[in-house]
């Protein structure tokens, strides 16, 4: 079954502490809300100490229209995901030796933050040496639950084409679309959470050369995946479309969909598995927020050490929309694991959907 040879992510170059964005929002939306103070308390109570941007502070005070977002969308994004790329095939945790672009045979790039055509791939393939003849996979319009997505749709064609390796590169600058005129509760609710990031993975087919070029012993195999829409949920979660750009839609109901809804998801694809749910030894999930995590809780029975690997990367990064999942299976992957031990990698997005992994991790000898 094809393999995860390697997972790097990329921390954009402005951080921000949580309590200096408070601050900044509190100036932001004062006038809007009488209940400002109570508002901010998503701020401190959300578990994120900090977060980081491709902008600084100061950019965020000014106006800027849909276009000038955009080009310094189509700017960065493709500067932190070459950099993003490279750490991936250079990583001397996950490879024994720097895998040349070359042999890479596709590129999943998954992206919401911003538009592009040519899709982004095309400009990093300009940047970087690949093959001419390397498959481009655009995905965008999953938000958060586009990495795992990815995932899904690098192990599918490795499945179908076992001598090839994929990468899987996802970047999201949330950033780049906040809009400081825009005083709804879900604006704030975004502002208190999102965040920029990028994150790589590279697959391998079972025949791909490049398989025995991974490092670590044990490593993870990808058994299955799965996508699940709820049926006329698109008010969930997304974008709004207008003249400014981007704007966020962010229900109040996502963690009691999540409580409600994804137990029954889970189980049912698991069955389909032949796998129990008890046998899941982590759980590698899009941290979306506190409240989505203590609802992945409620709804699948899970201790708080199953999420712990998901609320380290909340705290340090924020929800970085599609990028999040890849940071926390990278630090699963960092950690020790014995041939036979399952894993579960779960995103959830506009849809509203549920995008899912089975892996298990094997040994050299497996």
């Amino acid at each position: 079954m094809p393999a995860i040879l390697s997972v790097e992510t990329s921390d954009l170059p402005f951080e921000l502490p949580q309590d200096q964005t408070m601050e900044f929002a509190k100036e932001l939306f004062s006038e809007s809300f009488d209940d400002i103070e109570r508002l901010l308390k998503v701020f401190a109570n959300g578990d994120i100490r900090k977060r980081n941007f491709s902008e600084p502070m100061e950019w965020f005070k000014d106006d800027h229209t849909f276009g000038d977002r955009n080009a310094r969308y189509i700017e960065n994004a493709t500067t932190y995901s070459v950099k993003g790329i490279e750490g991936c095939l250079a990583s001397q945790t996950f490879l024994k030796r720097t895998i040349h672009p070359s042999e890479v045979d596709a590129i999943v790039f998954v992206s919401s933050t911003g538009m592009s055509t040519p899709s982004l791939d095309a400009r990093i393939m300009n940047k970087l040496p690949f093959r001419a003849d390397t498959k481009r996979i655009p995905l965008w319009g999953l938000g958060c639950a586009g990495g795992a997505a990815g995932l899904s749709r690098g192990y599918e064609y490795c499945l179908a084409y076992p001598e090839s390796s994929v990468l899987v590169v996802c970047v999201e600058l949330c950033g780049l679309t906040f809009q400081k005129d825009d005083h709804s509760k879900s604006n704030l609710i975004g502002t208190s959470l999102f965040a920029d990031g990028v994150a790589c993975a590279l697959l391998s087919g079972d025949q791909s050369p490049l398989i025995k070029e991974r490092k670590q012993p044990n490593y993870v195999s990808i058994q299955s995946s799965q996508s699940t829409l709820m049926p006329n949920s698109e008010d969930v979660m997304g974008w709004d479309v207008q003249d400014n750009g981007l704007n966020v839609v962010f229900s109040r109901s996502i963690p009691s969909i999540v409580a409600n809804w994804l137990e029954p998801v889970v189980t049912a694809y698991l069955e389909k598995e032949q796998v129990a749910l008890e046998e899941i030894d982590a759980f590698i999930a899009h941290p979306g927020g506190k409240k989505v995590l203590e609802a992945y809780e409620k709804a699948l029975k899970f201790t708080p050490d199953k999420t712990e690997l998901s609320r380290q990367v909340l705290r340090e990064h924020g929800n970085m929309s599609s990028p999040t999942v890849l940071y926390v299976l990278k630090a699963c992957m960092e950690e020790a694991h014995d041939p036979g031990e399952k894993g579960l990698i779960a995103a959830l997005g506009p849809g509203f959907c549920s995008e899912m992994l089975l892996v298990e991790w094997k040994g050299d000898s497996a």
